[in-house]
């Protein structure tokens, strides 16, 4: 009989504890080599009725399926490309495509889904996946849905659930997965060495430049990676010259290249040893993947080169190296492919990671939603002076990693009830938009208001309306002084200037001479500069304002409006809002 790890049965317990309380669907988050097919056995031990484990290509469902055999369990196997399509087994293992298909017979008595790389499953309704929920919850509309993956994030999507058990919302979106029961870290598996440490080489030659990609801010093309890819073509030799230096001087037995396309592949494939490396692409045919595959896990060649089939659904521990020249959406997916090198072996102490794409992933990084302000970010950890959750956003920290700046606009924490399992979100906004019509703060990207559905001008029409215009002036500050003057009845006043690179500069003045003039400074100037805009606090006069001066940040832009001879400033665009 199976025995399970702390966490494991941990994970197993928090889906049972919420499943007894809702029926909404939900995810286990376990890192490659956590063991999830033990997961999948318990729960499939103790549920009342049917269980189905779903995954989307053939060796995930032979993997899962043999796996839970190996505990001493029965199961069955529904998948035309594996020439099985059993029924009656209380525990069966499908491939979505031929589940989708099944006679309407098939989908009876089932208590509990789980489907494995979940991460895949869309919200739309035309899906195979939603097709075979719907059919499962038609005939138990108290079906019990698991999803498990190791990489909860998508590009273009975000996060694939909605709430994490650690009291984080991870989006304001609706998801077909409600919540996050259990996560388990990658770096806790690396720790208690249930998976092989990654070390990550600095490469001495060369990488390519990913970077026009990334700027996009979208999932790029195979076509806008291979007009870069051709345009760096020299560099591919030198790359792969890299790999078999390391390889050989130190004895690595199991290499895995990554390559960004087929056109790629091919190309990696002529600078590599004849005999002692073979490739994967997507079109394949099956039995040859398979026959490749075997051949590599049994060692019969060293080099295995594939193109995007190969990051989930394998398993050959031997592997020591893995090399990425491929570019990597989100930190999850690089994470992913590492995770293939990352299993135990006898004899193996380590796995080497090569990266040749410049990208700056880091494997134990957390994955932040956000689009990253700059290439110098970094993830810190903010605290919300109203619940007190700590927020991973993109920011700055000084070398003792204490915060200096950063780009967080929305509290992500949150409460649950631990009756209901309602959660209220905390809300606090540390940077916002206010509304002109009813005055509610939004997400300084908004262009509708949430409360009343205003239309919100964004940054980027601002500025090209600026420019157009001949009475307005877009000015890029370069720098920011804070003086102290008096006017003519010698009430003092704080001047602020806002200097571009040519040395031109446009100025406010704000007044402290009473409550309503404080109020509006702290309004208008003091949260939308602070660096940390949890820290406002009211700033009574300009010598206040001076001496917390190192505490403000530039604006991206500053618009100023000419009215009768003077150049007056109406609006400020900051980096979070482009």
């Amino acid at each position: 009989m199976y025995k399970l790890r702390d966490y494991q049965l941990q994970a197993v317990n928090n889906a049972v504890k919420f499943f007894q309380k809702r029926r909404e669907p939900i995810v286990i988050v376990l890192p490659t080599g956590a063991g999830k097919s033990l997961v999948i056995a318990e729960l499939a031990r103790i549920a009342r009725g049917r269980v189905l484990v779903l995954a989307h290509v053939k060796e995930l469902v032979e993997q899962n399926y043999e796996k839970y055999k190996s505990y001493g369990l029965s199961a069955g196997i529904f998948s035309a490309s594996l020439g099985k399509k059993d029924w009656d087994d209380k525990a069966i293992f499908g491939s979505v495509q031929s589940v989708a298909r099944a006679p309407d017979e098939f989908f009876n008595d089932f208590s509990l889904l789980v489907i494995d790389e979940c991460h895949r499953v869309a919200d739309e309704s035309e899906t195979q996946y939603q097709e075979v929920i719907k059919k499962l919850r038609d005939r138990n509309p108290d079906l019990c849905i698991l999803g498990l993956t190791a990489t909860p994030y998508r590009m273009g999507l975000g996060w694939i659930y909605e709430f994490n058990q650690s009291g984080e919302v991870k989006t304001d979106k609706k998801r077909f997965f409600k919540q996050c029961v259990f996560e388990l870290p990658l770096a806790y598996m690396i720790k208690n060495k249930f998976l092989t440490a990654p070390v990550k080489i600095d490469i001495p030659v060369t990488s390519y430049d990913f970077s026009e990609l990334t700027d996009r801010d979208r999932t790029y093309t195979t076509a806008e990676v291979e007009e870069i890819l051709k345009s760096q073509k020299r560099l591919t030799p030198l790359i792969i010259k890299n790999i078999i230096d390391i390889t050989e001087r130190y004895k690595r037995k199991g290499v895995m290249i990554f390559s960004s396309s087929v056109k790629h592949a091919e190309e990696i494939m002529s600078h590599l040893p004849a005999g002692d490396a073979r490739v994967v692409l997507g079109d394949t045919d099956i039995k040859d993947r398979n026959d490749i595959v075997n051949d590599f896990k049994n060692k019969k060649f060293k080099y295995l080169v594939n193109v995007s089939v190969l990051t989930t659904g394998f398993d050959a521990p031997h592997v020591d190296v893995i090399a990425i020249m491929r570019p990597t959406e989100s930190n999850s997916l690089y994470q992913q492919i590492v995770g293939r090198g990352l299993r135990l072996s006898d004899q193996k102490k380590d796995c080497y990671v090569l990266d040749y794409t410049g990208m700056g992933h880091d494997i134990y990084a957390p994955e932040i939603a956000d689009k990253r302000p700059s290439k110098d970010t970094v993830p810190v950890r903010v605290p919300c002076p109203v619940c007190e959750f700590e927020n991973i956003f993109w920011g700055y920290a000084d070398d003792d990693e204490n915060l200096i700046e950063h780009f967080g606009r929305k509290c992500r924490g949150a409460t649950q009830d631990p009756i209901t399992l309602d959660v209220k979100p905390c809300g606090f906004r540390f940077r916002f938009k206010i509304c002109h019509a009813c005055g509610s703060e939004n997400d300084v990207t908004a262009r509708e208001c949430e409360k009343c559905n205003a239309v919100l001008i964004d940054a980027d029409t601002k500025l090209k309306q600026a420019k157009l215009s001949k009475n307005a002036h877009v000015l890029t500050p370069d720098r920011i002084t804070f003086e102290e003057r008096r006017d003519k009845n010698a009430n003092a006043y704080l001047e602020i200037r806002y200097y571009d690179y040519d040395g031109q500069y446009v100025s406010e003045a704000h007044f402290f001479n009473n409550p309503s003039a404080i109020k509006k400074f702290n309004i208008n100037f003091l949260r939308s500069h602070l660096r940390r805009p949890e820290l406002a606090t009211d700033l009574e006069s300009p010598t206040d304002v001076i001496r917390f001066q190192k505490l403000f940040r530039l604006p991206a832009f500053v618009i100023a409006r000419k009215q009768d001879k003077y150049w007056k400033i109406t609006e400020k665009v900051f980096s979070e809002e482009l």
